[in-house]
């Protein structure tokens, strides 16, 4: 199940585990991006949380954390290389993954039709 968020994350959810990233919107909006700052295995945030950071040639950014959960698992090739995520965000530039603590919440979520409405 692919999800987005209005701040531009997007989740692909499978068993009750959300891998996140940014979308290919947020990344052309930012520009080149020159660093990436993933969180702790293990850390909790509460939707919304400030989860990561990226650094682009154009500014700093925050990335939220969709829904309430548990880091198990960061993408260190974006450390290393950031320009992973401006090539392929919705692949190989995923950021976390998150085991949710309500999956049923990811419903209240934008589905891909809602998401391009949205940046149309």
């Amino acid at each position: 199940m692919l999800k987005f968020t209005e701040e531009h994350e997007w989740l692909q959810i499978e068993g009750g585990v959300a891998t996140v990233g940014i979308t290919n919107y947020a990344v052309e909006q930012l520009g080149d991006l020159v660093f990436v700052e993933l969180p702790e295995v293990g850390a909790t945030f509460s939707k919304n949380g400030n989860a990561a950071t990226v650094e682009s040639v154009k500014a700093a950014s925050d990335v939220y954390c969709p829904l309430d959960g548990e880091i198990t698992e960061v993408n260190p090739a974006i450390v290393a290389d950031p320009s992973l995520v401006n090539s392929d965000p919705q692949g190989a530039g995923w950021f976390f993954k998150l085991k949710l603590a309500n999956p049923a919440d990811a419903d209240g979520l934008l589905d891909e039709a809602a998401y391009k409405e949205l940046t149309a």
